[in-house]
């Protein structure tokens, strides 16, 4: 029987650091090969797994034996596996299911871009446009569509559960719009839309992006007439006026551009106006580790970063925004409350 392990001595711990591509490789396969999706709620036969996943039930055991020690899977004392709450999560039907994340983290373009860290971080820039001879979005559409498709469907599973505690979290009593700010497929303003009936909200995102906005609020939808959808690039103009802004999880490129789309949207609103922006930081939060390698990430793919609480303080007030409060959205975002000085 393997279970997750306790805390190992600090020269295994340093071996099983060195050993952590294989724990992500284990992920992506089986993520790739749809194990959780097979693993029904009773403990099952390896060989039974094996049969519908179409995998070698041998080769099978050994890649969730790897998994639950790490306690992604239970291997039972009779030798069959069940889930635990973490393996769940890479069910495709799973409410919360993590399986396109676990995807767009593996896939393999980081293969090739982690082992130049040293680099990055020696130079400060980003190593894709070595590796590749192009920008990382330009290269992921044009020379690796299975990845870009991926990460859409990992952008918009993200976007769906974080949408849901936004809307949750923010009180925007008294406010009759919003406009939701570089936001993807509009799930934020479509969730707020939902919270306060009256309301009136703007999605802005780049043409391509928008193009796939989420169908209610697009014509024939249900919230069509209470919502409009605007191609546009947010570090060029904000072409939306409204009573508050929301900025989520678009500060993470280098700081001029930072910069020009604050400012975009501080000319936009004009003095008073309340703007909250909401973001992952790599500093007092509960999801460090996860933060923190989103922020390498970040370094290799696209030469951006993760915000500190200080760091994204000094973008803030730069830009001429009072910050009125910081709180935490969930374990891994944190929203800055904030008004155009006047």
């Amino acid at each position: 029987m393997t279970t997750a392990q306790s805390a190992p001595p600090p020269s295994m711990r340093l071996r099983e650091l060195a050993f952590g591509a294989a724990c992500a490789a284990a992920l992506r396969a089986a993520a790739r090969l749809g194990v959780a999706d097979a693993l029904g709620d009773a403990p099952m036969p390896v060989e039974d797994i094996a049969a519908a996943v179409k995998t070698e039930p041998r080769p099978l055991r050994r890649l969730m034996r790897a998994l639950s020690c790490y306690g992604v899977f239970t291997e039972c004392p009779d030798g069959t596996f069940e889930h635990t709450d973490v393996s769940r999560l890479l069910r495709e039907d799973d409410p919360n299911s993590l399986r396109a994340i676990t995807l767009w983290c593996t896939e393999p373009w980081t293969w090739d871009a982690w082992p130049l860290l040293d680099e990055a971080v020696r130079t400060g820039g980003n190593v894709v446009e070595g590796l590749y001879g192009k920008e990382f979005f330009p290269y992921l559409n044009e020379d690796a569509p299975e990845s870009a498709d991926v990460f859409n469907r990992a952008m918009t599973t993200s976007s769906v559960q974080s949408a849901r505690d936004v809307a949750e979290f923010l009180d925007l009593s008294g406010s009759a719009s919003v406009a939701d700010i570089g936001g993807g497929q509009g799930h934020v303003v479509a969730s707020l839309l939902d919270k306060y009936p009256a309301m009136r909200g703007t999605l802005l995102d780049l043409p391509r992006v928008v193009e796939n906005a989420v169908p209610r609020l697009l014509p024939g939808g249900d919230l069509a007439d209470r919502a409009r959808v605007v191609p546009g690039d947010v570090r060029t103009a904000v072409p939306v006026k409204a009573d508050v802004y929301v900025i989520k999880n678009i500060l993470e490129w280098d700081d001029e551009s930072t910069a020009r789309t604050l400012r975009n949207v501080r000319e936009a609103g004009g003095p008073g106006t309340r703007v909250v922006v909401i973001e992952n930081l790599v500093d007092d939060t509960p999801s460090m580790r996860f933060s923190t390698a989103m922020d390498l990430l970040l370094l290799l793919n696209v030469g951006g970063a993760k915000h500190t609480t200080r760091s994204m303080v000094d973008r803030l007030t730069e830009a001429g925004l009072v910050i009125d409060d910081i709180s935490p959205v969930n374990p891994y975002l944190h929203a800055f409350d904030c008004h155009v000085d006047g």
